[in-house]
C-alpha cells in the first residue's frame, strides 16, 4: 500500500509531461512563424528577380 502512495504522490511523469506539451506548442508556433516567413521571403526573391530582369 505504501509504494501505492508514493507513486501517487511522485510527480515527476506529469512534469515530463507537461514540458513535452509545451515543447511541442513552442514547436508548432514556430513551424507557423517559419512558414510565414518563408512565404514572404519567396514573394521578396521573385520580386527583385523580376526587376533585375
Amino acid at each position: 500500500m505504501s509504494k501505492f502512495l508514493k507513486m501517487l504522490k511522485n510527480e515527476e511523469g506529469a512534469t515530463a509531461i507537461e514540458y513535452g506539451l509545451i515543447a511541442a506548442l513552442i514547436a508548432v508556433a514556430a513551424i507557423g512563424a517559419m512558414s510565414s516567413i518563408g512565404t514572404n521571403l519567396s514573394g521578396k526573391f521573385n520580386t527583385v528577380a523580376t526587376n533585375l530582369k
